[in-house]
Order: structure tokens, then sequence, then C-alpha cells
């Protein structure tokens, strides 16, 4: 089965930081934009960051200027840096990688904020 692999994930205090990793196999990895995306509970799974093939980025408004995607193609690897972490940025976090027309996702990690 293809499948991306999450990592990083946790418990921490509003204001903290994370780093997530999704590892992808380098078939998928060499041409594919790669995507964070997050679902909270009663919420629709929204798009939190992604990055290009080339390195272009773009993210939600409500986490611009605190998170950071970066792509590491050497070791087929995505982050997500997660800075200044609020309670609203609990969810699970997918990793998506999408080729063309064809999306391959993650199993999710958890990621909680609270005091």
């Amino acid at each position: 089965q293809v499948q991306l692999v999450e990592s990083g994930g946790g418990l921490v205090q509003p204001g903290g930081s994370l780093r997530l990793s999704c590892a992808a196999p380098g078939s998928i990895f060499r041409t594919a934009t790669m995507g964070w995306y997050r679902q909270a509970p009663g919420k629709q799974r929204e798009l939190v960051a992604r990055i290009t093939g080339g390195g272009s980025t773009n993210y939600a408004d409500s986490v611009k200027g605190r998170f950071t995607i970066s792509r590491d193609n050497a070791k087929n690897t995505a982050y997500l840096q997660m800075n200044s972490l609020k309670p609203e940025d609990t969810a699970v976090y997918l990793c998506n990688a999408r080729v063309g027309g064809v999306g391959y996702w993650g199993q999710g990690t958890q990621v909680t904020v609270s005091s």
C-alpha cells in the first residue's frame, strides 16, 4: 500500500511549538505538491499549508505568520513548523501528496493545544 507517514504530534501548551514530519515514497514525493490539512471535531477538513515542488507556499489565514511548511527533497520529507500554538489549532493533522489528479494521504497525527 502507498502511504504517507506523519509524526511529531502531541500535547503542547498554548504558545508552544511542534514540528510535524511527513515521509513519502520517493516516486511520489519527487513531483508532488505537499500539503498539510487538519480536521477538528465538528469541523470540515481544511487546508493549513501547502508547498509545490518548486517551493512556492501558501497558508490558511488562521496560521499565517505562525506556521511554516517546508520540504527536504533529499529526504522525501515535508515539514510543518508550528509556533505560537493556540487551543483552536487542536486537530488531527494529515499530510497529503498530490501528483497530477491523484492524491495520497497519511494516517494523521493528533495535535492538542491545552493548558
